[in-house]
């Protein structure tokens, strides 16, 4: 029997709750390098593409960013202020660098397939879910990752030369890299007041 044959059984990890009461976000403007190497990412991608998927849709898929891609996005994102708005020479190079802030960026790409049985929302939360795996898996090997999106994920002209087709959206930009500041714990909700019982 081939191995992908083999039925799949929960197994006890205790040590992945440790894990995931530990995650936390690393600020993107204070990331350094350096970032997974091809074999981690495509580890992180793979994890994030085992999240729950209502109908096996796989609605989402990658853009990788490494390397010069990250500049040449920069340019992109001036060019398309540039032709719709103007842009400050500041604010150029803030964009210009938007990318630059980590070694490697990841979009994730929610593409929702509608008139179909499987509610639309269903689909972006997916998307939603391989986002935030993407920062525990890059967690657990020992990256910091943040998940933004920022204008670059909304307008039109960048969507529009980055690929999207109909149905598509930025569902993130995962930033992932490593911290050069120390990692600092943010207030977290008092469990009393958001749990109830029916």
């Amino acid at each position: 029997m081939d191995t992908a044959d083999k039925p799949v059984f929960n197994r006890p990890a205790p040590q992945t709750i440790d894990l995931l009461l530990s995650r936390r976000s690393g600020s993107a403007k204070a990331m350094s390098g350096p970032g997974p190497g091809p074999d981690e990412l495509r580890q992180i991608l793979r994890a994030a593409a085992r999240v729950p998927d209502h109908g096996k849709l796989f609605p989402w898929r990658f853009i990788v960013f490494e390397g010069d891609a990250r500049a040449r996005f920069g340019e992109m994102l001036v060019a398309c202020l540039r032709e719709t708005e103007g842009v400050t020479a500041e604010r150029a190079a803030i964009e210009a660098g938007r990318l630059l802030r980590a070694p490697v960026v990841v979009a994730v790409v929610s593409r929702v397939r509608e008139a179909i049985p499987i509610p639309e929302w269903e689909q972006q939360l997916s998307a939603g879910a391989v986002c935030q795996t993407m920062l525990i898996a890059a967690h657990a090997l020992g990256f910091v990752a943040n998940w933004l999106t920022e204008w670059c994920a909304y307008h039109p002209m960048v969507l529009e030369r980055l690929g999207l087709k109909l149905g598509e959206r930025i569902a993130g930009f995962i930033y992932i890299g490593q911290s050069s500041v120390a990692l600092e714990e943010r207030p977290r909700p008092d469990m009393e007041k958001i749990i109830s019982k029916f």
